[in-house]
């Protein structure tokens, strides 16, 4: 008898993969195993991926090393859902013959969650949703959007949709990133400052820039004790943008309002770290693209990828 091709699909983490999909062709032609939890240790994945012709990785929850590529045999294809996965060792892949699959992806996630964030921060929603089911009533004051400036640190396809958001709220607009022109400034009606000049004068700093060797740390104390002690950091991109030290020594001793994160130097965030416990801190566990039209195309798009593989 025959056997078929297995197929793992990697950090479930809402066991909701079969939700989205019709997936019996690739039933009927694979044996599929879901794996609900994250593999921690490069040895765990090693160990529990051996079996497998094909896996499917949701965004860079498990990264695919040289090492660990090497090590899995009977690999041949890696379906990676959105444009692009930084934690897949590409050239390992293609120097073991293994095919990288990538799925199509709904831009509106991003933006959307940095700004829910950015307004929960500002309101104290969730200190305050939470006193109400103390038994409180109305423990903070917030802060008002309309007239404070945010400041956008990377003015590609999110940040210009933030600087959207933010004037929709009246606020004035500044940006900064290496690469940024007065041209394109002024085409999304945001003004070019110095990097120095963000950090001094916004009330709202938020980063979307790709993660890469130059962008890496690209805040650090320095920029951290430039703000005003009433400002707040959003990070919604990824975590490493950030020293995350620094940030979380500018948090413990107050020296900005406060931060809104959705992402981190290790994720899953570990159980006894800072900002799960720190008051200033408003911490979501990289929800970003965590929705049902994003997950509709990540895991259609990862059916019809299998489909075409299995053919």
């Amino acid at each position: 008898m025959k056997t078929l091709p297995q197929i793992a699909i990697l950090d479930d983490y809402q066991n909701v993969a079969f939700s989205f999909g019709d997936w019996t062709n690739v039933h009927k032609k694979a044996d599929i195993t879901v794996f609900n939890h994250h593999m921690a240790s490069q040895e765990e994945v090693i160990r529990t991926l051996q079996p497998f012709q094909a896996i499917c990785v949701m965004r860079e929850r498990t990264p695919l090393s040289r090492e660990i590529l090497s090590s899995l045999p009977n690999l041949k294809l890696i379906v990676s859902t959105g444009r692009r996965n930084a934690s897949i060792d590409a050239k390992a892949a293609e120097e073991l013959g293994i095919a990288i699959s990538i799925t199509g992806y709904h831009a509106s996630g991003a933006p959307e969650i940095t700004w829910a964030l950015l307004l929960a921060m500002a309101r104290n929603v969730v200190a305050e949703s939470t006193a109400l089911r103390e038994g409180n009533w109305q423990r903070e004051v917030g802060v008002d959007l309309k007239g404070k400036t945010i400041g956008i640190i990377g003015l590609g396809n999110i940040g210009s949709t933030i600087a959207r958001y933010a004037k929709a709220f009246e606020m004035e607009v500044i940006a900064w990133s290496e690469n940024l022109t007065l041209e394109k400034a002024n085409e999304h009606g945001v003004r070019l400052v110095s990097k120095e000049e963000l950090f001094k004068t916004a009330d709202f700093v938020t980063l979307h820039l790709v993660l890469s060797s130059r962008s890496r740390n690209i805040v650090t104390s320095s920029e951290l004790n430039l703000m005003k002690s009433t400002a707040y950091l959003i990070n919604t991109s990824r975590g490493p943008l950030v020293n995350e030290a620094d940030l979380i020594n500018v948090l413990v001793t107050n020296k900005i309002a406060g931060a809104a994160l959705d992402v981190y130097d290790t994720e899953p965030l570990p159980a006894e770290h800072p900002f799960r416990r720190l008051d200033n801190v408003l911490a979501t566990p990289h929800i970003g693209y965590v929705t049902k039209d994003t997950y509709k195309i990540f895991y259609e798009d990862t059916i019809s990828r299998l489909e075409e593989w299995l053919s």
